[in-house]
């Protein structure tokens, strides 16, 4: 595994055996299948979607072949514990950008050579109490900083379980500021039919959300319908220079 930050203690709220955290990138096709299996236990428990299940247990498509893929691992106990799918612009040129499945991106062409796309992150359910995302989120920076980028954008996806409601609260819960310049604007190829919220009862956003606007990060419009894994795709970008201080702290060097 290629480092990229420093060691840390795995922190509070984990398993008994506690342990430290290395983060850093995949670099051999072994590490690559245990992201893929631990992408798969995570996406098919979140979302139990009948198009993710495989016999392989393995979630994968042709896009992890041209990918850079960040690596938390519990060197306590040898586990990968949390990952995020990176692709660089040199990637990009191969197969576009995975968004484009699902928006309309051309409004962003004059960004493509300074642009990170983060994608398919997860993190093990016995790890959530924030250490890990701390180390994928270093993890990143360091990443955009190698690769001289400094925008990054993804998808946060929301799971349409419920009929749609939670993802329709959240997207008119997001504020004037939160939403990007018009000149940064997407289109999605298949609009999540809003529904109107009439009720007032909040509801929770995403951790994967909530840690993007709080970061500084814009929703580029409305949300795309994704029919395989049945969610609400918010599209995001970055520019590292909007990044909250507070963010900037703990990730920017």
């Amino acid at each position: 595994m290629q480092m990229l930050t420093e060691t840390r203690d795995a922190g509070s709220g984990l398993p008994p055996h506690g342990g430290k955290l290395i983060v850093g990138l995949a670099s051999t096709s072994e590490q690559l299948r245990e992201v893929q299996a631990l992408r798969y236990k995570v996406f098919n428990e979140t979302f139990q979607a009948p198009a993710l299940t495989n016999a392989q247990g393995l979630n994968a498509d042709a896009f992890d072949d041209y990918c850079d893929h960040l690596i938390v691992r519990d060197i306590t106990t040898g586990c990968v514990v949390g990952t995020y799918r990176l692709m660089s612009p040199t990637a990009a040129r191969h197969l576009g950008y995975y968004s484009e499945k699902e928006f309309d991106l051309s409004r962003l062409d004059h960004l493509r050579d300074r642009i990170t796309e983060v994608g398919h992150a997860c993190v093990h359910p016995d790890y959530r109490s924030g250490s890990v995302i701390m180390m994928l989120w270093s993890g990143l920076i360091a990443y955009m900083q190698r690769k001289g980028c400094d925008y990054l954008m993804g998808c946060a996806s929301v799971s349409l379980a419920d009929g749609g409601y939670q993802a329709s609260a959240i997207y008119r819960a997001i504020t004037p500021k939160q939403f990007a310049p018009s000149e940064y604007r997407v289109t999605p190829h298949i609009p999540f039919a809003l529904h109107d919220v009439k009720n007032e009862k909040p509801v929770p956003m995403p951790p994967l959300l909530k840690g993007y606007l709080r970061g500084g990060a814009w929703v580029c419009g409305d949300p795309a319908w994704d029919c395989d894994f049945h969610t609400a795709d918010f599209f995001v970008l970055m520019p590292l220079s909007n990044i909250d201080q507070r963010y900037a702290r703990h990730y920017v060097k």
